[in-house]
């Protein structure tokens, strides 16, 4: 959550701020002033004050604070006689003006121990209309900033002529939080800060257990939505007036932050670009609506657009898939645009060409992704096939039958044609979906997730595919393990390490793609030199890429090796030795047999025999996929049935690894788990089972009417 959010980006430009704290922070419920939370202020602003920030503060307090005074006063200068008759309500202007000097004498003091200068500054609504007042205004707040002196503003209710009891909403500021929104207009602020007694704006009473934070407030979205509950217990308006004014500086031009003026260093938080309080700006109706939508509500849509995905025949599945892929090709010109930008925004910020590589969209890739999701959409459908069909007893029969697991979320890093794959395997399984990619390919993703959900019906709606944005949504999606059935992580080894650690959420994936080729010393060394060219150059930065070359002691000794060798350098292969082969081939050893490259280059070790190669995969190794090149078949069988590889080869490149490439359509990953799906995870791993019986009345009754028979029958009868 220590990310900027990046709907808070303009606090980079920000130089002055208003902050306006009202009377519920100022005092405490018995009406004495709540001297921890205005220390805690005053130490804000010093720290903002020596960091070069120009600020203002607008407070309320004094009718608050001269009422429990007088109050006092009035009490000890009374008779008992005097108390026992109806107590007349104390004039708010008198209020005002005691009040006002005890809580700028506060100021002052709390201040003066932090070594900075306070300035009182009352005004009424009448002086705005006096243009000279207004440039004098401007003259004298700008002296006391270049000074680092703070102006304090509050209204002058000791000889205002608003109406008591404060309900006069006329004129040109009605309150203070409308007075906080005129200042940062006619002061040219960068910023206002309102303070409240909570965190910021709720959808509806705070105290509602079903009342929402709303992050970013869209004046067309939410202002019909948004129940207030009470007034405020002590000031004029409460969240009302708060928002009013909110909306009224932001349409100016003003971004307005409203949070709890509770919290100790909540405007430090918020010139830090955290996303805490509620923030309105001008633009808000611009920004992405999925950034108003809260992790819990995304995962819920997705879960709802599945069930009615789930509902909808086979045929009319297998159709959107085939309006997915010709929206694919429909619209290849300005995905080519969105995901050039990315790789070009990837080489200026300096990115790994690996990690460029996997993000680039090459000549043809958008056809190849169309022709895979046209041929998951031609595939069997997966979703309520009959697995097993069990009679139990007379007429009572069993099924176990393919179902979908529910909601899956995704998180990716660089490859936009992963959020297709993903998204066309999700579809055709009847599940919902939320993806995350990384922010390197944030335009190629966006525009990926718009074509696909918008040739989704009405009927299922787009929502069954959700597009994570922001940071901050993925620690609080990983805590929803009530509506997200299993996290499927695609990238680093510290991304799926992350994960793992952070839920409770089922987790499918790998974190390592160490991919070894062993060669026997029965090796026919043309395939050799060909397979283990294709293992480690077509695509060296896949997961399926050769890491490690383990090669028989034997071909060392036979000068078969070198060859094979000269042609990798040749190629641009950078090779790193383990013991044995930096000293007999002069190679830099490498720091670490488990280490995946991603690049152009592997490591090198020479073994005793293929006992000595899958003792070494099964130490170094990450079980994703391991190949054996030999032409002896016993010890080709050997290597196949006891390396504990997800995937395991004879005479074949490792690169083969690919839901693609075995039949799948496509693949949310490759998967080194060994519960519920192995290797390259297609449509069947996305699925689970469900157990249906057909009865005619029967009943358990102790097992005392019902002769079991447990017979298998044909799943097609």
């Amino acid at each position: 959550m220590g990310d900027m959010d990046p709907s808070r980006g303009f606090v980079k430009d920000v130089k002055r701020l208003v902050i306006k704290v009202g009377t519920a922070v100022v005092t405490r419920t018995d009406g004495r002033l709540a001297l921890g939370r205005l220390g805690a202020l005053c130490e804000q602003i010093k720290e903002l004050n020596s960091q070069g920030y120009e600020v203002i503060l607008v407070s309320s307090g004094a009718v608050g604070i001269g009422r429990q005074r007088l109050r006092y006063r009035r009490l000890v200068n009374s008779s008992f006689a005097d108390l026992q008759k109806p107590q007349v309500e104390l004039d708010g202007k008198a209020c005002a003006a005691v009040g006002q000097n005890s809580l700028m004498a506060l100021y002052d003091t709390l201040f003066s121990e932090l070594d900075i200068s306070s300035a009182q500054l009352l005004v009424t609504d009448s002086d705005f209309r006096d243009i000279d007042f207004r440039n004098q205004l401007n003259e004298t707040v700008e002296f006391l900033l270049s000074l680092r002196v703070i102006p304090i503003f509050n209204e002058n209710d000791a000889v205002s002529t608003r109406k008591a009891p404060y309900e006069d909403s006329s004129g040109i500021f009605w309150d203070n939080d409308s007075l906080a929104a005129l200042l940062a207009l006619e002061l040219k602020a960068d910023l206002l800060v309102l303070l409240s007694d909570v965190e910021g704006l709720y959808s509806g009473p705070p105290s509602d257990p079903k009342s929402k934070l709303i992050h970013t407030y869209v004046k067309e979205k939410h202002q019909g939505e948004i129940t207030f509950g009470d007034k405020s217990r002590v000031g004029r308006g409460g969240m009302t007036a708060k928002v009013k004014a909110a909306v009224n500086a932001a349409d100016a031009g003003i971004p307005v932050v409203i949070t709890s003026g509770y919290a100790a260093e909540n405007i430090l938080k918020v010139l830090q670009g955290k996303r805490i309080g509620t923030l309105f700006d001008q633009n808000a109706h611009l920004w992405e609506p999925i950034k108003e939508d809260g992790a819990h509500e995304m995962a819920v849509a997705a879960r709802e657009s599945s069930r009615r995905l789930q509902a909808l025949s086979s045929q009319e599945r297998k159709k959107i898939l085939l309006d997915i892929a010709d929206a694919l090709e429909a619209n290849e010109k300005v995905i080519t645009i969105e995901n050039e930008a990315d790789v070009t925004a990837a080489q200026q910020a300096g990115y790994e060409k690996s990690l460029i590589s996997r993000l680039a969209l090459k000549p043809g890739k958008i056809s190849s992704l169309a022709k895979s999701v046209r041929v998951l959409a031609n595939m069997e459908d997966p979703i309520g096939r009959v697995l097993k069909k069990t009679q139990l007893a007379d007429g009572l029969i069993l099924e176990k039958t393919s179902s979908p697991l529910g909601v899956l979320l995704i998180v990716f890093e660089s490859r936009p044609d992963a959020l297709v794959q993903i998204a066309s395997l999700a579809i055709r399984s009847g599940n919902g979906l939320l993806l995350k990619g990384g922010k390197e390919a944030k335009r190629s993703n966006a525009i990926l997730h718009k074509v696909i959900t918008e040739a989704i019906p009405d009927t299922v709606g787009g929502k069954v595919i959700g597009l994570v944005t922001t940071r901050e949504e993925i620690p609080d999606l990983l805590k929803l393990d009530d509506v997200i059935d299993l996290v499927i992580p695609r990238g680093s080894n510290k991304l799926v390490s992350q994960i793992k650690s952070s839920t409770k959420i089922p987790v499918l994936g790998h974190a390592d793609g160490i991919c070894h080729v062993y060669l026997d010393k029965s090796a026919d060394m043309d395939m050799a030199k060909q397979i283990v060219l294709d293992a480690k150059i077509d695509y060296p930065a896949a997961c399926n890429a050769m890491e490690t070359l383990l090669v028989h002691k034997d071909l060392v000794q036979t000068g078969a090796l070198n060859d094979l060798i000269n042609d990798l350098r040749m190629e641009g292969v950078i090779l790193y030795g383990g013991p044995r082969a930096s000293n007999l081939l002069s190679i830099p050893e490498a720091r670490s047999f488990h280490h995946e490259y991603n690049s152009m280059a592997c490591t090198v070790e020479i073994v005793d025999d293929v006992g000595a190669a899958i003792d070494h995969i099964h130490h170094h190794g990450s079980a994703h996929t391991d190949c054996i090149i030999t032409e002896d078949r016993e010890i080709a069988e050997i290597f196949l049935h006891q390396v504990d590889s997800a995937a395991v080869f004879h005479n074949a490149s490792t690169r083969f690894c690919d839901g693609a490439r075995f039949g799948l359509g496509a693949e949310v990953g490759i998967s080194t788990s060994r519960i519920h799906a192995r290797g390259p995870v297609g449509v069947e791993g996305l699925l689970t089972t469900r157990w249906i019986l057909k009865g005619s009345g029967q009943v358990v009754d102790g097992d005392k009417g019902v002769t079991y028979v447990h017979k298998d029958i044909p799943v097609d009868s």
